[in-house]
């Protein structure tokens, strides 16, 4: 028999199972859990967006756009 996979949580740094019977994984906790949720909310965590002008040139114009109007 294997043991489950271990591993660190991101929060705490504490041992986390990664087994899929831990509803917080990859958390050892709900409290890490909700402390990181709560970092995304404050936008302490982002994930860097990089536009080029291929990208705008893509993007559909919005309905209050006025020479969409015509």
């Amino acid at each position: 028999m294997t043991s489950p996979p271990a591993g660190r949580c991101p929060q705490c740094r504490k041992p986390a199972s990664l087994a899929e019977t831990n509803r917080f994984r990859p958390f050892c906790s709900e409290r890490c859990k909700l402390l990181d949720l709560g970092e995304w909310f404050a936008e302490k965590h982002t994930i860097p967006v990089v536009e080029s002008d291929a990208d705008l040139d893509d993007a559909p114009s919005s309905p209050q756009d006025p020479d969409r109007l015509q």
